[in-house]
């Protein structure tokens, strides 16, 4: 898919960071989107800022959670209805949980395995089939340097966002051998400047580190490097080349390069290293 002009674009997470960034760079090249997120508010201020600069576009708006596997098929059906078809699903929804694996809750462990990585499945799975009618479609799963290598304190996230490379990287191979018109891009931010912090859950990180959940929301977000127009740019650069991996930012290629340099030795230098800076 070189060009989104006069396509369709679903967007989950698209009330803030990078789902905003996405909506708003489609929406100058013509796209037609259709927008969701759990936070009306910020959803529609997305949709209220693009329906302003780029009116040209169709712009839809759905309050979803992507936990709930029946709205999320009933937003796919509901795109194609309004929109005629839809050619891009940017399955972009996602949460955070600082915990060690022994303190975390299981119900923290549910709550991030529901959005990040069954929101992530039932995207796909609600999308694929209309992707397909198109003609034309591409599949653009999120998921994080923290897909690449574990970290300490971020076990579930480790897990979740795994995952989603994992069945992205399935799902591009499965398509190629079927020779669909669809294809399938995992990428995977490093910090990115979005609220993803500030809406994280903290439990059990003295384990680790001396951080609360006050000191450790501040010290993530110093991490946080990209832009979310820039995380943008990239990932439409990405989807441009069909590229199977997109990398965003520098401490994401950093991360990338020391994985396939030190494939397991990095987790003495990530453990040595948590371990004199919270000594």
């Amino acid at each position: 898919m070189k060009t989104f002009g006069n396509k369709t674009a679903a967007i989950t997470g698209a009330g803030s960071g990078i789902g905003a960034a996405l909506a708003m760079r489609l929406a100058a090249d013509g796209c037609h989107l259709a927008l969701s997120d759990v936070d009306a508010k910020g959803l529609e201020q997305t949709a209220e800022t693009i329906r302003q600069k780029a009116p040209a576009g169709r712009v839809t708006t759905t309050r979803l959670d992507v936990a709930d596997r029946e709205a999320v098929h009933a937003w796919a059906d509901e795109t194609v209805d309004k929109h005629g078809g839809v050619n891009l699903i940017f399955n972009n929804a996602g949460v955070a949980l600082g915990s060690t694996i022994e303190a975390a809750s299981y119900e923290d462990l549910e709550w991030i395995i529901n959005i990040n990585l069954w929101g992530v499945i039932y995207g796909t799975k609600a999308f694929l089939p209309h992707l397909k009618a198109s003609g034309e479609g591409h599949i653009i799963n999120i998921s994080s340097v923290f897909g690449l290598i574990g970290v300490p304190s971020q076990g579930a996230y480790n897990a979740t966002k795994f995952a989603v490379r994992g069945w992205t990287e399935a799902l591009r191979q499965e398509l190629e051998i079927e020779g669909a018109p669809v294809s399938a891009t995992s990428v995977h931010p490093g910090g990115i400047k979005t609220n993803i912090a500030r809406s994280a859950r903290f439990s059990g990180m003295e384990g680790v580190t001396d951080m609360d959940e006050d000191s450790g929301k501040a010290r993530f977000e110093k991490m946080f490097i990209t832009t979310p127009d820039k995380a943008a740019a990239t990932i439409l650069k990405g989807v441009r080349r069909n590229a199977r991996r997109v990398l965003i930012g520098p401490d994401a290629h950093a991360i990338d390069w020391i994985s396939r340099l030190a494939p397991t030795g990095y987790q003495t230098l990530v453990a040595r290293g948590t371990r004199r800076l919270f000594s």
